[in-house]
């Protein structure tokens, strides 16, 4: 079911207005302005993994957003942010993620579920390594004219 979208702003607008470097290259098929609005999300956690920022990485949730990240399961921005706090300064200090999407499903005008593969890339690391690959299904919504995360939930690829 694909439903026509009047997306609340264009994604160089977007993505502009968050400070965050356009990457035209990670739309791959998914070039409607709906799609690359929806797919400023994904790109807004690059940029905030790439700065090892938790809050930029938390705003990007609504308030009652959820994270699984591995066994983790968070239920609020504020969980997320202090999860992700914790993770910046430790295991994942200078950690960026990679990936691009696979899908993207709008399932009324105002919530899409995008899924995408990828995975994270340690300090120093140039390749991702295959235990850290993982598809993820993400669940936006438009809320207050922006759009918004409101469940993410990852999973490796590899066994």
């Amino acid at each position: 079911m694909t439903a026509q979208v009047s997306p609340p702003s264009r994604a160089s607008d977007i993505l502009a207005a968050a400070g965050v470097a356009e990457d035209f290259s990670f739309y791959r098929g998914f070039t409607a302005e709906a799609e690359k609005a929806v797919l400023t999300v994904p790109q807004k956690i690059v940029a905030a993994w790439a700065a090892n920022d938790a809050d930029a990485f938390a705003d990007v949730f609504t308030a009652d957003g959820s994270l699984l990240m591995q066994d983790e399961q968070l239920v609020s921005r504020d969980e997320i942010r202090a999860h992700m706090a914790a993770g910046f300064d430790g295991p994942y200090a200078g950690a960026r993620v990679t990936g691009f999407p696979l899908s993207v499903e709008f399932l009324s005008e105002d919530v899409a579920m995008v899924v995408t593969e990828g995975g994270i890339l340690l300090a120093g690391d140039e390749d991702l390594d295959a235990k850290r690959a993982i598809r993820a299904t993400w669940i936006i919504v438009e809320r207050d004219g922006e759009w918004r995360l409101l469940s993410h939930q990852s999973s490796p690829i590899a066994g």
